[in-house]
């Protein structure tokens, strides 16, 4: 029997890409990078490198529910866990942890957003292996850190040390410490020392360890999951879940145990990744034209712009003349126009939209 699981938390909404994201249709479903593929699915056909399909499951809403077995149609219906309500990543790990857990007292998983892009596959799946082989041997938390290129104020950074024990690989390090996004002087700081790594939010450990962590660290969430033992994988698992989530808090993994667990590593990883968090992050990742503008879509037409990103449905005609580090988005009927460097203002807009103009467009 193969032990190797994947969770893939695929329940957020992305609202910094609206109006491409919105509550019906968030990004993770969406083919943002004009690839051909949604993010979720690049997300799920990378973990079949590392688990059978048998053993991926992804955490969603019901309202969902269709977006995922129209887009994952040879996942097992069984295998996609709905989460009632949003309430972060520590009770959709531990919900999916004892789940699994009761399936295989074995199991070794990765946890994983499903948003994320990752360009060297290979390299990926190298450093994924390579922690399951230590949490297959070993009590442990492990997190894939990034190497930064730059002082990045929307990331967290993870600060390491060596490992306090003999690692079989040289890139795996014991955690000294966590640190949420920083001001741009830290993160200039952080970068220049060469002792941080951005936190990509991708984890590994045995479902044994992590239960055993949240119920050390944060027992009063790790309690609420752990009465409905003998109901996961039964009928009663749906009602006992909506019984919990209507009483459990709002809290992240990081908040919950990784900050707090002394048995922490890391592993320095190199394989083109991004969180895909903004429009401006999206920038990097598209083909340039010799304006140094990222534009997705068949028939955009551009004079005097430069250093933009324009995405519109293909078959649009769209002129434009004289914009600089400017978004361009259209998308369901909806078109917005914001200067990059103002982009953390989108959460505003779309507050602002849902208020004045009603919940439809967003």
């Amino acid at each position: 029997m193969n032990h190797h699981y994947a969770i893939i938390m695929a329940g957020g909404v992305g609202t910094r890409f609206w109006p491409m994201s919105t509550t019906k249709h968030p990004k993770q479903f969406l083919d943002i990078l004009g690839t051909g593929s949604t993010l979720l699915q690049d997300t799920y056909n990378r973990m079949l490198k590392v688990c059978e399909n048998e053993n991926i499951y992804i955490v969603t809403s019901a309202a969902y529910e269709k977006l995922v077995i129209k887009q994952l149609p040879n996942l097992p219906k069984e295998n996609i866990i709905y989460e009632p309500s949003r309430r972060n990543t520590a009770p959709c790990i531990a919900y999916a942890s004892y789940k699994i857990h009761k399936r295989d007292p074995k199991a070794i998983t990765v946890v994983a957003p499903s948003d994320h892009l990752i360009k060297k596959e290979d390299t990926f799946v190298k450093a994924i292996n390579s922690c399951f082989t230590k949490a297959e041997n070993e009590d442990c938390l492990i997190t894939l850190g990034i190497k930064p290129t730059r002082p990045d104020t929307g990331y967290g950074y993870i600060q390491y040390i060596e490992s306090d024990v003999k690692e079989n690989d040289k890139r795996i390090f014991k955690v000294k410490t966590f640190t949420e996004k920083p001001d741009n002087d830290m993160a200039n700081f952080f970068l220049k020392s060469g002792d941080f790594l951005w936190n990509s939010g991708i984890f590994i450990w045995s479902t044994n360890s992590i239960i055993t962590a949240l119920e050390k660290h944060d027992p009063e969430l790790a309690n609420l999951f752990k009465e409905g033992e003998e109901l996961y994988n039964t009928e009663k698992e749906k009602q006992f879940i909506n019984n919990v989530y209507n009483i459990c808090k709002n809290i992240s993994i990081d908040y919950s145990v990784m900050e707090k667990a002394k048995n922490v590593y890391v592993r320095a990883s190199i394989f083109g990744w991004s969180d895909l968090g903004t429009w401006g992050s999206l920038y990097t990742h598209i083909p340039k034209d010799k304006n140094h503008n990222a534009l997705v879509g068949k028939n955009i037409v551009t004079y005097d712009c430069n250093n933009c990103i324009v995405q519109v449905p293909k078959e649009k005609l769209v002129v434009l003349q004289g914009l600089e580090d400017y978004i361009v988005v259209e998308s369901e009927g909806v078109l917005m126009i914001c200067k990059k460097q103002d982009e953390q203002q989108i959460r505003n807009f779309v507050n602002d939209v849902k208020v004045n103009k009603g919940e439809k467009f967003v």
